[in-house]
C-alpha cells in the first residue's frame, strides 16, 4: 500500500510512548507488536490481517537509546471505527518485552484526523470567505458609487443662457445656495440638497446675479482665496442673504455630509459675515456692503413674501439632517445605548439608556443632541429642555403632551 492511499484512508491515529530496559531498535519494537498482540484479539482485530487489508498503515517507529535504555514514539494509523481503534490501542499495552529487553508500552491519545482536517477546512473556509467579501464587497461598493454617480449626473440640470450646472429645484425653489462649479453642485446632489447654482469660475455670471435678487440666496463657497474671490464678485453684482464657507482649505466638492450640514446650519447673514471680515475693502465694495445692510432690513419688513422661502431652505436641509440622525440612531438599534452630540455632531460621551435621564440631568458642557436606543417620554423632554438640549432622537416617542418650542423630537417614525 503507498503512502498516499493511507493518508486519503486514515481516520484516527494511535500515539504511544515505549520505554525499554535495554538498546532496541525499530524492527524489534515492530516485531514485538505484532508477535505479542497475535491472537490476543479476534481474528477480525488481527494486526497482520488488518495491515493486508488496508485497515490499518504502516507502523510507524521513532526510537533512541541512552545510558542503556530505549525510549521512542509507536504511531499506527487506522481506518477502524472508533471502538475498533479504541482496543486495537489499548491492546498495545500488553507488551512486555521487546527483543530480548522488558519493555512498556502505553498508549498517551488517540488523535481524530477527521477532525484535524476539519478544522483545517473551516479554517480556509473563513479566508476564502473573507477575500470573496473583500473582493464582492469592494466591486459592489464600486457598482453602487457608478450608479449613484450616473444618477446624479442624469440629475443634474442646467440654469440660463450660460447653462449653468444647477440641481434639479433650481427653477422651482425659492430658496437657492449658490456654489463654485459643477462638482459642487454633484456633491450636494449626492446629500439630497438640489436648489443649487454653480457660477463656474469667477466671473459670476449676469444670470446668477439678477436670480439672487428674486430668490433667498445662500452663497456657499471654497475655504480658500478662489473662494474669496467669487464671493466678492457675487457681491458685487447680485444680493447674498446668507454666506457660508467650506472648513479652511477644503472645497465644497470634497466635503463629507456632516461637514456639508454643519457647513450650512452655520451660515451667517451677509451684512453679519462683511462685519467680520475685510473681504471688500475699497469705497465701491463698502457702499454695496452698505446696500447690503440696507436691503436686508427692508427685505426683512417690507417684503413678507421674500420672508416666507427661507423657511422653505431650512426645511429642505433639515430633512437631510433628519435622515442623517436617523442613520446614526440605527447604528445603535438592540445596544440598549446612546450617545451625547455636540453641535458638530460629535459624540462627546456615550450613555446607557437605562440611566439616559440622569445623564442628561447631569449634563455640564453645552450639548445639542442627545440620540438613543430607546423611547422619548415628556420626563426625558423637559429635562432636554431644561438643559439647552436642541434635538432628542430616538426610535419611538411616548404620551407627549407638553412640547417645548426649543427641542426637536426625531423619530424613526
Amino acid at each position: 500500500m503507498g503512502k498516499g492511499e493511507e493518508l486519503t484512508t486514515t481516520k484516527y491515529l494511535i500515539h504511544a510512548q515505549i520505554t525499554a530496559n535495554g538498546i532496541v531498535e525499530k524492527p524489534d519494537v515492530v516485531g514485538a507488536v505484532f508477535g505479542q498482540t497475535e491472537g490476543l484479539l479476534s481474528n477480525d482485530l488481527d494486526l497482520r490481517e488488518l495491515q493486508r487489508t488496508g485497515r490499518i498503515g504502516r507502523i510507524q517507529v521513532n526510537i533512541h537509546s541512552n545510558s542503556g535504555r530505549a525510549k521512542g514514539e509507536i504511531v499506527i494509523p487506522s481506518s477502524l471505527d472508533r471502538v475498533e481503534t479504541a482496543i486495537l490501542a489499548a491492546s498495545l499495552e500488553t507488551i512486555n518485552r521487546v527483543g530480548p529487553c522488558e519493555a512498556e508500552i502505553r498508549t498517551t491519545k488517540v488523535e481524530d484526523v477527521r477532525a484535524v482536517k476539519r478544522e483545517q477546512v473551516v479554517n480556509r473556509a473563513k479566508e476564502i470567505y473573507k477575500n470573496m467579501v473583500e473582493s464582492v464587497g469592494s466591486t459592489s461598493m464600486r457598482m453602487i458609487e457608478e450608479v449613484r454617480e450616473a444618477m446624479r449626473i442624469h440629475e443634474i440640470s442646467e440654469y440660463g443662457e450660460d447653462r449653468l450646472p444647477a440641481g434639479p429645484s433650481i427653477n422651482t425653489s425659492d430658496a437657492i445656495i449658490v456654489v463654485e462649479g459643477r462638482s459642487d453642485v454633484l456633491n450636494l446632489l449626492k446629500y439630497g440638497i438640489k436648489n443649487t447654482v454653480a457660477v463656474e469660475g469667477v466671473s459670476v455670471p449676469h444670470s446668477i446675479g439678477e436670480l439672487s435678487k428674486k430668490r433667498t440666496t445662500t452663497a456657499f463657497v471654497d475655504g480658500d482665496r478662489g473662494g474669496e474671490l467669487i464671493l466678492k464678485e457675487l457681491l458685487q453684482i447680485g444680493k447674498v442673504d446668507y454666506i457660508t464657507r467650506a472648513p479652511r482649505g477644503k472645497e465644497v466638492e470634497d466635503l463629507k455630509k456632516e461637514e456639508v450640514l454643519v457647513a450650512l446650519r452655520d451660515k451667517v447673514p451677509t451684512a453679519q459675515f462683511l462685519a467680520t471680515t475685510n473681504i471688500l475693502n475699497d469705497s465701491n465694495n463698502n457702499h454695496k456692503k452698505e446696500n447690503n445692510r440696507n436691503n436686508k432690513k427692508n427685505h426683512k419688513y417690507n417684503r413678507n413674501e421674500k420672508q416666507q422661502p427661507q423657511v422653505k431652505e431650512e426645511v429642505e436641509i433639515e430633512d437631510d439632517e433628519v435622515s442623517l440622525m436617523k442613520d446614526m440612531l440605527k447604528e445603535f438599534e438592540g445596544t440598549g445605548c446612546g450617545a451625547i452630540l455636540d453641535e458638530a455632531l460629535n459624540m462627546t460621551k456615550e450613555v446607557e439608556v437605562e440611566n439616559i435621564y440622569d445623564e442628561i440631568r447631569n449634563i455640564e458642557e453645552t450639548a445639542d443632541t442627545v440620540i438613543f436606543d430607546g423611547v422619548i417620554s415628556q420626563r426625558l423632554v423637559d429635562v432636554a429642555s431644561e438643559k439647552g438640549i436642541k434635538k432628542l432622537v430616538a426610535f419611538k416617542s411616548m404620551n407627549i403632551v407638553k412640547k417645548p418650542l426649543d427641542v426637536k423630537l426625531i423619530t424613526i417614525d
